[in-house]
């Protein structure tokens, strides 16, 4: 059955990797007998359906049963890793209208750490971004309500709502003595991945915000538009920021690898089992015909970014600018469980990148580490704690890294990480220990 799966790679989030397939065989069902689970196992579930029964018969109001069941499928999923989670029918819906690119919201990229919801990053010109909401921000409640005790999930549920109508936050911010109130109105939020703009008429500039189901055809319209504006004789190259991209779909990762690489493996997921090995390599050829690439990376790229990222830098078509990425190195798989039933998002595998490098809990490191100046009122809380500092993470192989920079300037002319990537583009010394960019070989 895993083989008929997509796989999805979050975040934080986010961030955020999906692949939303069903199986062939329909409905998920299991079947628990006391072979299959062991004696131990047996006894536990008999533990549970005794816990069940007492609490149906004796609880001082009449329980809701659904209720009963999808709290104790929350509690045993919840209790494996950070990014494990059941979604029920509702929510299930709601993940693949997400990774559709449109949705109604706020615009919040989100994650859930020590029963808070916590602030990934906010997208790019919505409500979230306009009321000054940052990277790190732990929202503690929604219209009043308090988020602890809530799953990730019913949170996010709280914060949408129809176009037009507000919701009201509190939201504790690292430096700021006072919990911070803030009103946004909801409304349309179209994910668009992919911007970019040109540099001094020799430098091609991309940002991609997430990988959804419209990241590689944005990049591939992004790249074809910089090169009717720039000449190939001219083009010096192109800087691809993934800075606070919290990931998003595996499919989408390989492809975008794949724009920038003419071959190769871009990542391999290893599950419990060496048969689960899977292998993914690059296809469709290099759109850049084998141009420079600076990839910028920062704390708050997570997941399918540290994917790319670690691709293009493995096979040495890219130099890394910036600070160490979040360290989510981790594979859910999406697992239908039949109709009205929801789904289970389940980690299942570590990635690895083409040398063999776990992210997990590590991140992927930089060519040339550059830390932005930072406003004063913003100093406490520019460090992201990472992956490794997650409850319940999965382990690193070998020696875990938390807590990198994930502050972004929001005027270009003072981002010194954008800067430090032309520049070196552009042969002025950046760092004497870096070598020149490095080129692609073009196939014949």
């Amino acid at each position: 059955m895993r083989k008929n799966m997509l796989f999805f790679l979050g975040a934080a989030a986010g961030a955020c990797l999906t692949l939303l397939v069903t199986t062939p065989q329909g409905a998920l069902s299991v079947n628990i007998a006391k072979a299959a689970v062991g004696g131990d196992a047996y006894s536990q579930l008999n533990l549970f359906g005794e816990v069940f029964e007492r609490v149906r018969a004796d609880y001082v109001e009449k329980p809701d049963d659904p209720k009963l069941i999808e709290g104790a499928i929350n509690g045993m999923i919840s209790a494996l890793d950070p990014h494990s989670r059941y979604m029920n029918d509702k929510a299930w819906k709601d993940m693949q209208e997400t990774t559709q690119g449109e949705f109604g919201g706020l615009g919040i990229e989100v994650m859930m750490e020590n029963g808070l919801v916590k602030v990934v990053a906010p997208m790019d010109d919505t409500p979230a971004a306009r009321a000054g909401i940052l990277s790190g921000d732990l929202i503690t409640q929604i219209d009043a309500d308090a988020v602890q005790g809530l799953t990730l999930e019913q949170a996010v549920n709280k914060m949408k709502g129809p176009v037009d109508t507000e919701t009201h936050l509190k939201i504790e911010r690292k430096g700021v003595d006072k919990p911070i109130d803030v009103t946004l109105k909801r409304e349309i939020i179209r994910v668009r991945p992919v911007a970019f703009h040109t540099d001094g008429g020799d430098i091609g500039y991309i940002r991609i915000t997430s990988f959804n189901e419209q990241t590689t055809d944005g990049l591939h319209k992004a790249i074809a538009d910089i090169s009717k504006q720039i000449p190939q004789d001219k083009l010096t190259g192109y800087v691809v920021d993934l800075r606070n991209n919290p990931g998003g779909l595996l499919d989408q990762a390989v492809s975008v690898a794949s724009t920038f690489m003419p071959r190769g493996e871009v990542v391999s997921t290893r599950g419990r089992t060496p048969e689960e090995t899977q292998r993914f390599t690059a296809h469709g050829g290099d759109l850049t015909k084998g141009k420079p690439l600076v990839v910028l990376i920062n704390g708050g790229a997570a997941s399918a970014s540290e994917i790319v990222a670690g691709a293009l830098h493995d096979h040495k078509r890219a130099t890394l600018i910036g600070t160490r990425s979040f360290g989510k190195g981790s594979v859910q798989t999406i697992i239908p469980l039949g109709s009205g039933n929801g789904a289970l998002a389940l980690t299942t595998a570590r990635y690895f990148t083409p040398s063999g490098h776990s992210i997990q809990a590590q991140g992927v490191k930089p060519d040339i580490e550059v830390l932005q100046t930072v406003p004063d009122e913003l100093k406490d809380r520019v460090e992201l704690k990472g992956e490794a500092s997650m409850r319940g993470h999965l382990a690193a192989e070998g020696v875990e890294a938390t807590g990198s920079q994930a502050y972004v300037p929001p005027d270009e002319k003072d981002d010194k990480a954008l800067a430090a990537a032309y520049n070196f583009l552009r042969g002025v010394t950046v760092n004497a220990d870096v070598p020149a960019p490095p080129k692609a070989a073009v196939p014949n």
